[in-house]
């Protein structure tokens, strides 16, 4: 694995960093974007991802513009409408009974800003088909708390794995990276 002094990670996710760790980077610096993740107003979730995928980026890039700077955001929706970060079991179990026994959409974008003011974005569409779940298997879930600041309340990398009947699209990009997306974009700059 490579350490990439001039890359810094714009993200608070502990899941992209082990993520970038795969495909053999490790950034120099991991900095955690403080921005408004609120959804405007009619905006749909894939504009929406990469909308505040770039906010992310733009918001570290002030601080450090002669580094490359990789972000990236991950959004469940059901039809046109966005799942929060659920921070609540209120939150987490509406987000869960609604993807039960139904097929979601996840959209990850993923962004690199150049120090030589370049922007490459790409964005992932995953279709995810979740079983019918019982209430106890949703209770159970919701009692796990690994649901907590999750997308649609998602996290198909720990428990919630064993609900999911397919998946078409990019695991990685459902977790929070798509790595072959990443890849491309990173290995035109770097060596990897």
């Amino acid at each position: 694995m490579l350490k990439f002094d001039n890359l810094i990670l714009a993200s608070s996710s502990e899941q992209r960093l082990s993520l970038l760790e795969q495909i053999g980077v490790i950034p120099g610096q991991v900095v955690s974007p403080d921005i408004d993740e609120v959804v405007l107003k009619k905006e749909l979730p894939k504009v929406y991802s990469i909308r505040i995928a770039k906010e992310k980026g733009t918001k570290v890039r002030v601080l450090y513009p002669d580094k490359f700077i990789l972000s990236a955001d991950t959004v469940v929706c059901c039809g046109r409408r966005v799942l929060p970060k659920a921070e609540t079991e209120e939150q987490a179990l509406e987000c869960i009974r609604l993807i039960s026994g139904r097929r979601h959409r996840v959209y990850t974008t993923v962004c690199l800003y150049t120090p030589y003011n370049k922007l490459h974005c790409r964005n992932v569409m995953t279709i995810v088909k979740f079983k019918h779940l019982s209430m106890q298997e949703i209770n159970s879930y919701i009692m796990s708390g690994q649901w907590k600041g999750k997308s649609g309340a998602c996290s198909i990398q720990t428990s919630a794995g064993k609900f999911v009947l397919s998946i078409n699209g990019s695991y990685s990009s459902v977790i929070g990276l798509p790595l072959y997306e990443t890849y491309s974009i990173l290995s035109q700059y770097f060596s990897i």
